[in-house]
């Protein structure tokens, strides 16, 4: 019997002593590596050593960048991690080669944010063959063989939240105008993005009335902004996909002159939220986009090598798949999330 075998066995043992011999409804703390029986796990205790690889696109805006600095920050909380960080690229031939670098390493996993989820699928197919545990972040692969497990934002459900709060603040306005500033059309997560918003706003009998879409940077954003702006004379409520872009989209803006709407922007950055709180800007909200993703593939890849599971699920695997909610932020609430929310 392997020793992983063996572990579990001895875990359900000591869950199986624990029940009988608790008369009280809640059981005590039993050490295990999985939630069997529904008793606590210990997977912070450290186990046997993960070597994790991390690969991620470019830092070039704030919310790309908090993505690597939450996942180093996670690995340097547990003793049994050793995390091997590449830089960040933009060139997928370039991310590619890293990840064939790891597998040569034959580290025990990767935890990889592709720049394109369709081009680094084959790569990550193989080291997945090889052995290796692939943890997916945000930009989903073209195949489910691709990754033991995938950690994702919820891209439809973004728009879903942004087109909810825009059709509360605009109820019973049904010639209002409204504007969207989307990120890189070609990625299917911005393709959910709108189409969340899009039905999110149907169902209170409004739609996009003028739409853009940018490139996830300050620039990109103000140029697209300065278009909108001037195609839409009039506008009443504005829906800016990323917090990173919109500083560029709040530049343009204010070099327009305008301020006759309300803004609602994406991904949730701390400049953001600061200007929401304060109640003196155009932004009255935005929507959260996690930038713990690359952290919460640490912890997976770190559980799923070591043999454990999620502590407050009773599957004894952790999950296929984990899709972060996406909350609106506004006056309202700004103060639980601002602490964890990232700089643009």
């Amino acid at each position: 019997m392997s020793r992983k075998a063996t572990t579990r066995l001895v875990a359900a043992l000591s869950v199986g002593l624990v029940l009988t011999a608790c008369t009280g409804n809640t059981p005590e703390p039993a050490a295990g590596t999985g939630n069997q029986g529904g008793a606590r796990v210990a997977n912070d205790e450290p186990g046997e050593k993960v070597v994790i690889g991390f690969s991620a696109p470019a830092a070039d805006h704030g919310w790309m960048a908090a993505i690597t600095n939450a996942a180093k920050a996670e690995a340097e909380k547990y003793s049994d991690v050793e995390l091997k960080v590449v830089e960040g690229t933009n060139d997928v031939n370039l991310q590619i080669s890293q990840v064939e670098t790891f597998i040569n390493d034959k580290v025990d996993a990767i935890v990889l944010l592709p720049f394109d989820g369709a081009a680094l699928t084959p790569v990550a197919l193989k080291a997945m063959k090889a052995g290796i545990t692939v943890i997916n972040v945000d930009r989903e692969f073209g195949s489910p063989f691709a990754a033991r497990s995938t950690v994702l934002g919820d891209n439809y459900g973004m728009g879903v939240s942004a087109g909810t709060y825009v059709c509360d603040q605009l109820k019973g306005k049904s010639d209002a105008v409204v504007a969207e500033i989307a990120g890189i059309d070609s990625l299917p997560l911005t393709q959910d993005r709108s189409k969340g918003f899009a039905d999110a706003l149907g169902d209170c009998g409004l739609k996009v009335n003028n739409r853009v879409a940018a490139e996830f940077t300050v620039e990109s954003g103000e140029r697209a902004a300065a278009n909108l702006l001037q195609a839409a004379p009039r506008i009443d409520a504005l829906w800016n996909h990323d917090d990173d872009q919109g500083v560029g989209v709040t530049a343009a803006i204010k070099n327009s002159g305008r301020s006759e709407f309300f803004m609602v922007g994406g991904a949730g950055s701390a400049n953001v939220m600061r200007e929401i709180k304060a109640g003196n800007g155009l932004h009255k909200a935005t929507v959260v986009y996690p930038s713990t993703q690359g952290a919460d593939g640490i912890r997976l890849a770190r559980l799923a090598v070591q043999g454990k599971s999620l502590g407050d699920l009773v599957e004894v695997e952790v999950p296929r798949q984990v899709e972060l909610f996406a909350p609106v932020v506004t006056k309202d609430n700004v103060d639980r999330y601002l602490p964890t929310a990232f700089e643009s």
